[in-house]
């Protein structure tokens, strides 16, 4: 499904005032889309999007995925959804994890169940690196999610459930580059909690990439993931000193942060045992075992004793003048080049 099949179609963006919304919504704007529903909770941000766009194919649905009644009104007509509503701060969680499982996995079912009824053709979850091997709330409402999402696409019809899963976003709101920049222009340290601690560095433009290709490729309950370099914390940070041109900024060890991991993994050793290798990007299909539950207790798979999971250690190692070229790329980091004020994206 390239970007073409999307015109004439309605389309659904759940929490689609963020970054994500925004980023499909500047893809999809020459094609001839019929509509674009947005679903969100922060009627200001509605309001400024509905300012920045003005586009009369641009609807705005005022509602929570915790509710059910507000996602089928919005769902009602829509060809596809794009389910990018979450809680994704990990301290949030850690404090509220009651919350995250309201948002991250009953707000999942109400839009699954309320798409599967309303006849959608195809949704695609969004997920995280952090639903792999959880240590933090959100991690685990996550895993979550991506398992409601499978067990229901078994049973949904001639709805296509799939997930994609991916790191985080380059100068997101509440990630690591927007926090040096303003300790940078600050004039603090940069605060660095492990030098060899690993991320996956993923853009915006990447992760709509992932989707749209995840809309053209999904059979039901598959899980896409897009293979992404990484970096150290440490080359990061020189990087951006790089990019900057403060080469001398002193940076200060301030030791791993509750929840955080030493590096992250987007596939287990299980999973990749069975992907399907399709070039940039793994497909791992879903297990398709029925409800016979001794097919799970008296098989298994050799394989996986000895497989290794995909991880940010493991991936392609970013070097200080390569991660620079990446940083360059983004409009944060230009902006604040320029002198200019750099919003994180949402």
């Amino acid at each position: 499904m390239a970007v073409s099949d999307f015109a004439n179609r309605s389309i659904l963006i759940t929490g689609g005032t963020g970054s994500f919304g925004n980023a499909v919504l500047q893809r999809m704007r020459a094609v001839g889309f019929a509509e674009i529903r947005i679903l969100s909770r922060d009627e200001k941000k509605q309001d400024d999007m509905r300012k920045r766009y003005a586009d009369p194919r641009l609807k705005f649905f005022l509602g929570d995925v915790r509710d059910f009644s507000a996602v089928s009104d919005a769902v009602r007509g829509v060809d596809y959804v794009f389910h990018a509503a979450a809680l994704k701060q990990v301290p949030s969680c850690e404090f509220h994890p009651l919350e995250a499982v309201k948002t991250n996995v009953l707000g999942t079912e109400n839009v699954l169940e309320a798409s599967i009824r309303a006849g959608v053709r195809r949704v695609v979850c969004l997920s995280t690196d952090k639903a792999v091997y959880p240590i933090n709330a959100m991690g685990i409402s996550k895993a979550m999610m991506e398992k409601v999402a499978t067990a229901k696409s078994r049973s949904a019809g001639n709805t296509v459930i799939c997930t994609t899963r991916y790191g985080n976003v380059m100068a997101s709101r509440g990630s690591v580059i927007p926090l040096f920049v303003s300790q940078i222009r600050a004039n603090q340290p940069i605060g660095i909690t492990d030098p060899s601690m690993t991320r996956f560095m993923m853009t915006l433009d990447d992760a709509v990439d992932l989707v749209l290709f995840a809309f053209e490729h999904a059979r039901p309950g598959d899980i896409f993931v897009q293979k992404a370099p990484a970096a150290t914390i440490q080359v990061l940070a020189d990087a951006l000193r790089s990019v900057l041109e403060c080469a001398d900024h002193p940076s200060q060890v301030i030791g791993t942060r509750h929840g955080e991991k030493l590096f992250e993994v987007l596939l287990s050793r299980e999973e990749m045992v069975a992907a399907e290798d399709l070039g940039d990007y793994f497909r791992v299909p879903p297990d398709l075992r029925d409800l016979n539950y001794e097919k799970y207790v008296e098989k298994g798979r050799s394989e996986v004793s000895t497989a290794e999971d995909y991880n940010s250690h493991n991936t392609h190692r970013l070097n200080v003048s390569e991660m620079a070229a990446l940083l360059l790329r983004l409009p944060f980091i230009q902006a604040a080049r320029a002198g200019r004020n750099a919003v994180p994206e949402e």
